[in-house]
């Protein structure tokens, strides 16, 4: 299959094999050439790895002389070799039973006796100052952990409230915590002084400064379970944010206070004006949002902390979309907790493009026509939400942020705009639709895809299926007219429902393609679909193409198996991959 590319066109995706201390090293990776062919075309070359005596090799001598730390060396067969070595790790043993205890009402599940012993010893060793480095408890941990405690005692219902051990526990525990602990923590534990008594200082605090005041009067709501207002909420995030660290350490509001607020209001279940003023908060941090001259675009969020199992395949279906006029905007970062796993920008990183790009230089790739797409990292776009990322490690569970930031318009267009979204837990569906309408979008869709992203597969459905909405099952509104938006002044909309069988398309049915953390794995098979190999990788991007098209009411794609098609014909004339191919060599000119 060759890919039309003018003569001086010519890149190398290969990869650097590192010394790795996981315990399952990665196997030689293949790679991709594109080399010129007859005519000056251009063709994509698979590359068998090499021997490993020829293999690229960095040794601790190089690494040392370089001034490289192992941690920061990237295997692109690992995801997880993306997380910043800068970032302070957290204690597992809290961490696991955060995972435990800082959840939803229904879903918690209450630590034993010997579990809840555990973690307090540990917690108590660690503010004794007896445990160092990553063996030492966060204060973001502590406030996450102990603000899950609080509101399952106030406000949860019985079968997720303490055990008997966690009480017994916390019964001996307490009197030496209270010794130990900071004030900040101590009023998170026992903020009005009514689960343990005992001396608690808690009604007393107010905090240091008016940020954690007002701090303090919102977690005292949020502790004993309550919501808070759309502009309560936005003014604790604009006070707080960004979140200023040195040498690890906050600078700004206590850390502890931080993440007891963000886990907390998550623990509560956010009220759609909780999540309205999360997804708003931000929007003019830089300014008012470009304007791309185009007739339409589509914002895509991805969850931002990526893909561990299965092939994430948006990059390359925004790729397809781009070669018949519809444009795509892609946004994320490059890891992210809780999953660390498989993202666009690691991926991008990977191939050579620039991930560093402002919102103004993404606009002109969106207008581009050679290109007709972009990605933006969060880190340029919203420097503020940016800042937490390793706050949201130690906090463990997902924080309303998780939700909200797939929901964003960083670049607008003058012409139809689209927003899609992937999520995982019912009950999300319908806020993320709220949201997507509260933005004025003509269309909106929600998609729950494999692990909780935006791709929908070929496979069959599980007999087995647990309880819930199935993987494939859709959500959205459109607009009934061309030019008018969906807003809140009760524009008419059409709103559907439904599960995508892809059966019922002419597809064959296939596993998805695993990728198990590997960015060139994902890389090798999105390429390869682009240069047209057939198979689960290419019917995936085809799926995803057509049906979303479909679904959103773009133009040309009213019947599916015309939009189906269209999408077949941008990769079979190697028009994606010399999309793909273009984004790399504009992305680069526009360091």
């Amino acid at each position: 299959m060759q890919a039309l590319l003018s003569p001086e066109s010519s890149f190398c995706f290969s990869s650097i094999h590192t010394h790795s201390r996981n315990p399952s090293p990665c196997r030689s990776l293949t790679s991709f050439r594109f080399s010129k062919i007859n005519g000056g075309a251009c063709r994509l070359i698979r590359r068998n790895p090499r021997p490993a005596a020829a293999r690229a090799v960095l040794d601790a001598a190089t690494i040392e002389e370089l001034g490289l730390k192992e941690s920061d060396i990237r295997n692109p067969a690992i995801s997880s070799t993306y997380r910043s070595s800068k970032l302070p790790k957290p204690n597992q043993t809290v961490l696991e039973a955060q995972a435990r205890v800082c959840t939803g009402p229904t879903q918690t599940r209450p630590l034993s006796e010997e579990q809840a012993f555990k973690v307090l010893d540990t917690i108590l060793r660690s503010v004794r100052g007896e445990l160092k480095d990553e063996k030492q408890v966060s204060k973001a941990q502590l406030g996450a952990f102990f603000a899950g405690m609080t509101i399952r005692a106030n406000s949860f219902p019985e079968g997720t409230q303490w055990s008997e051990g966690e009480r017994r526990a916390m019964n001996i525990f307490w009197p030496l915590l209270l010794r130990a602990l900071p004030p900040d923590v101590i009023f998170i534990a026992d903020p009005e002084g009514s689960i343990m008594g005992l001396g608690s200082s808690g009604p007393q605090f107010i905090g240091n400064g008016t940020s954690e005041m007002r701090l303090i009067g919102a977690l005292r709501e949020i502790l004993a379970g309550g919501h808070l207002g759309y502009e309560e909420v936005q003014g604790v995030l604009k006070d707080v944010l960004p979140l200023k660290l040195e040498d690890g350490i906050s600078t700004g509001v206590s850390e502890s206070l931080l993440s007891a607020f963000l886990i907390g209001q998550r623990m509560n279940r956010e009220t759609d004006h909780e999540l309205e003023a999360y997804c708003l908060a931000f929007d003019d941090e830089l300014g008012p949002a470009p304007v791309a001259d185009v007739s339409s675009l589509t914002h895509y969020g991805e969850p931002y902390d990526g893909n561990t199992r299965f092939f994430r395949s948006t990059l390359f279906v925004s790729a397809v979309r781009s070669c018949y006029g519809e444009s795509s905007l892609l946004h994320g970062v490059e890891w992210m907790p809780p999953k660390g796993g498989v993202s666009e920008e690691q991926m991008l990183n990977f191939m050579g493009a620039n991930t560093n790009l402002s919102l103004h230089q993404a606009k002109e790739l969106i207008e581009d026509k050679e290109v007709g797409f972009a990605y933006i990292s969060q880190r340029e776009a919203r420097p503020s939400l940016y800042s937490l990322i390793g706050l949201r490690e130690h906090i463990k569970k997902r924080p309303p942020l998780a939700t909200t930031e797939k929901v964003q318009q960083f670049i607008r267009a003058k012409g139809r705009e689209s927003i899609v979204a992937g999520f995982y837990h019912e009950g999300y569906e319908e806020p993320l639709l709220m949201l997507m309408k509260r933005r004025g979008v003509h269309s909106g869709l929600v998609v729950k895809g494999e692990e909780g992203a935006l791709s929908m597969t070929t496979r069959i459905r599980s007999a087995s299926t647990s309880k819930g909405l199935p993987v494939n099952y859709c959500s959205g509104f459109r607009s009934v007219g061309k030019e008018s938006a969906c807003k809140e002044d009760g524009v008419s909309h059409q709103s559907f429902r439904l599960e995508v069988n892809a059966t019922d398309y002419g597809f064959e049915p296939t596993d998805t393609p695993r990728t198990d953390r590997s960015v060139s794995k994902n890389i090798e098979l999105g390429l390869a679909a682009l240069h047209g190999q057939k198979g689960p990788a290419y019917d995936r991007i085809v799926l995803n193409a057509g049906i979303v098209d479909h679904l959103l009411g773009c133009d040309g794609a009213e019947d599916v198996a015309v939009a189906l098609d269209r999408a077949r014909e941008a990769i079979d004339s190697g028009k994606a991959l010399k999309k793909l191919l273009n984004y790399i060599k504009a992305s680069q000119k526009l360091k």
